[in-house]
């Protein structure tokens, strides 16, 4: 499995070296702007290959590549994601999937019409850990409450109060809190759960129009569930799942899931961790891998259905706090 990148930023060097771990996969071309030559000069050098485009169709055309990673800004991962399908490139896009419903839609029906793999690198969905939680589940009883808080103050939260707006927190750019952070959380609950009947955000928006943090509720028929999501302040993350005969505790961010205990009503807490890779992309990549080469389109497109759930929750969520992206105008 030959994959071309798409971006030179620090989440394109995480998943090259994620790529360290994993079999059967490997970098072979890296895109970028023209700005960026030098940068991504040293990126293929570092990282074992030597083509670098600055144009992105012909680097479509290089027949070499059987996926494209996609790990530019938010509001660009439906244009390049779209791209590369009509030349018939399986994909690999980063989360959040697009900024719009309309968007996400397109791509699902572009992939499945050429007969084509479209994932989304949400990390959490692929971890050991919560693929245990599954399993575990059952065994709390019938759920009542579900909790995440993905709460991280930002490097670049400083500069935005001095009026320097990166990505992250620019509404032109599909950034924010929500869809930065919050989204995690978001994953986490529709992955076990599904998608919520009702979703509400109270959110605290700046200025330009962006959130900085926010709550997000979901309402399922027998339970409610609460996402915090926050990048103007911080504290330690975790996920509760609560139920009639105990609860899991996930410990850290709910895109890790380093470990998690499981407590029964009146007996000790077991810990679970069945993780050995510190970089947590290596397992969204072992799994994106293995149902390439069984060509098991049925799961590719039921994770494809689960991405559509989660950005329908969060363009619902953006509509409650009246959060506008360009992509919606």
């Amino acid at each position: 499995m030959k994959i071309g990148i798409v971006g030179s930023g620090g989440i394109v060097l995480s998943f090259l070296d994620a790529l360290k771990y994993v079999e059967d996969v490997e970098a072979v071309s890296i895109w970028c702007r023209e700005k960026s030559i030098e940068k991504a000069k040293k990126i293929a050098k570092n990282n074992g290959f030597e083509k670098v485009y600055t144009n992105y169709e012909l680097m479509l055309k290089d027949d070499e590549i059987d996926f494209v990673y996609i790990g530019l800004p938010n509001n660009l991962h439906y244009e390049y994601s779209k791209k590369a399908l009509e030349f018939n490139k399986n994909v690999i896009n980063e989360k959040p999937f697009t900024s719009t419903i309309e968007e996400a839609e397109t791509l699902a029906q572009l992939a499945k019409k050429n007969n084509l793999f479209l994932f989304e690198a949400i990390t959490t969905l692929h971890t050991p850990n919560y693929k245990l939680i599954k399993e575990k589940l059952p065994e709390i009883g019938e759920i009542k409450i579900v909790s995440g808080n993905y709460s991280q103050y930002s490097s670049r939260y400083d500069a935005f109060l001095e009026g320097k707006i990166h990505p992250v927190f620019n509404p032109e750019l599909s950034g924010g809190a929500l869809v930065d952070i919050n989204i995690y959380n978001l994953h986490f609950v529709t992955g076990l759960f599904g998608k919520a009947n009702e979703v509400r955000y109270m959110a605290n928006v700046a200025h330009n129009g962006i959130d900085t943090s926010g709550i997000v509720t979901l309402r399922f028929d027998k339970f409610n569930a609460v996402c915090i999501g926050a990048k103007d302040c911080g504290c330690e993350s975790s996920v509760y799942i609560e139920g009639t005969k105990g609860y899991i505790k996930v410990s850290g961010s709910p895109g890790i899931c380093s470990s998690f205990e499981v407590c029964l009503n009146k007996q000790e807490k077991e810990i679970f961790n069945e993780q050995q890779f510190s970089n947590h992309m290596v397992y969204e990549i072992c799994d994106f891998r293995d149902i390439y080469n069984s060509k098991n389109y049925k799961e590719c497109y039921k994770l494809l259905e689960h991405s559509l759930d989660v950005i329908k929750e969060t363009v619902q969520a953006r509509k409650d706090a009246d959060i506008i992206f360009s992509a919606d105008k």
